[in-house]
This record gives structure tokens, C-alpha cells and sequence, in this order.
């Protein structure tokens, strides 16, 4: 059975330089209902205003996946990285034993917009790691992480396999997951699967559940989560 983890009952925070949305617990914002979906921990949809973001801050034994979806980010770590990441790319940080990085919004001007996600990796205090690429937008499913790196995707230290999805209106597809759990977060528009109707910020998520039939009522934008 496939249920729904509806946008509106997201954690919420507004610290004015960032209003944020979160689909688990996460700082503040505790609900022992929502404390992850198999090896998936965290996703944060981040708005961060113009020159503000998050200063140096560690982290250790997580896979971090970030998405931006509208500006920049400034990226400097405790690994020599110091690297721009524009809207249409990914950022995967491999935490390991320790890293210590600051995220920013360099524009004046400009708002910035990503979400961030945490995947439990399954080994710990392995060598920290830094991948950054494009993921260009095709119809249908395009792998973005994977345990091998299959088909030019960041290679993630967990069994599981992350896909960008993108259909227009009235395409349908069905996606066979390799592991037991499934989840779906929406970025835009509007899909139906297991009589369910999903749009922004909604997540969809089931546990045994080989075959999802995906209906893009309008055009539409996800990540889908193949997990263990």
C-alpha cells in the first residue's frame, strides 16, 4: 500500500533569513511518527533570502544529498572544497568520520531555494568525500545516486538508489524499486499513484510495494527514493 505524508503537515520553521519545511523531525521540530523512512532521514525544503545562509557547522556518518532548485549556493568545506552549486545541480557530501562545511546565498539579490536530504549510510567513519554535478532533466526517470555509481550517478554508501523523475501531462511510467521501501517527494506539479494525488511538497511512501504506476495529471518534477 502506498500512503501520503501531505506537504501541509510538514515541520515548519521562519528564522527570517530561512523559512524551511521539513517532511522528518529535524532541530526543533520533533514528531516520533515521522523520524525517517528506512535508510532516508532528512528532507529540508530550504528558502534562504539574499547573503544569508548556514555558517560553518560539522557533520559525521550521513549521506547528504543537496538539490537546488532556484539560485546558488556557496559551498566551502573542511576538504579544500570551495565550489558554486547553480540551480539544475546536485551536491552529494559523503560526512564519514567528520567534515565541517558552510553553505551560503552569495547573491545580493537573488533568493535561493534547495532541498536537502540525508540518507544513513551503511558503514561509518569511512574517509569523507565531495561529489558535484549537473543532472540534466530528461523525460522519464534519471538516476542521480546510486551504491555504484551506475550511469554517471554520485556513488552513495547505502543501498539505495535516488531518481530524478520528470513528466509532462498525461505521461505515465511505472517504476519497479529494488529495495523494500519506497518514497516519493514532489517538487512541482501534480501525479496520481495508488489512488493518491500528489503535488508540491507532498511525500508518498510504502514498504513492500514492488511497482508504482506513475500518472503526471499536470507536468511534473520528483525525486523518488529506491531505499532498503
Amino acid at each position: 500500500m502506498i500512503a501520503m505524508r501531505p506537504a501541509q503537515e510538514r515541520g515548519h520553521a521562519n528564522f527570517g533569513w530561512l523559512d524551511t519545511h521539513h517532511t522528518f523531525s529535524f532541530g526543533h521540530y520533533y514528531d516520533p511518527k515521522w523520524m525517517g523512512h528506512s535508510a532516508l532521514r532528512v528532507i529540508n525544503e530550504d528558502h534562504v533570502t539574499p547573503g544569508s545562509g548556514f555558517g560553518t557547522h560539522p557533520h559525521a556518518n550521513m549521506e547528504i544529498l543537496t538539490c537546488v532548485l532556484e539560485g546558488a549556493i556557496e559551498h566551502k568545506d573542511s576538504l579544500g572544497n570551495v565550489e558554486r552549486i547553480p540551480a539544475g545541480e546536485f551536491q552529494l557530501m559523503s560526512a564519514g568520520s567528520g567534515i565541517r562545511h558552510s553553505e551560503y546565498n552569495p547573491s545580493p539579490t537573488e533568493p535561493l531555494s534547495f532541498l536537502q536530504i540525508w540518507i544513513e549510510p551503511n558503514e561509518h567513519g569511512t574517509t569523507p568525500g565531495y561529489q558535484q554535478k549537473r543532472i540534466e532533466a530528461q523525460p522519464g526517470m534519471t538516476l542521480v545516486a546510486s551504491p555504484t555509481g551506475e550511469q554517471g550517478s554520485f556513488t552513495i554508501r547505502q543501498q539505495a538508489r535516488v531518481w530524478r523523475l520528470q513528466l509532462a501531462a498525461g505521461e505515465s511510467l511505472t517504476w519497479a524499486l529494488q529495495g523494500r521501501n519506497g518514497y516519493l517527494h514532489m517538487i512541482s506539479g501534480k501525479l496520481t499513484t495508488g489512488g493518491l494525488t500528489a503535488q508540491a511538497g507532498d511525500g508518498l511512501f510504502s514498504r513492500d510495494e514492488p511497482n508504482w504506476e506513475l500518472m503526471a495529471e499536470s507536468a511534473t518534477e520528483a525525486l523518488l527514493f529506491d531505499l532498503p
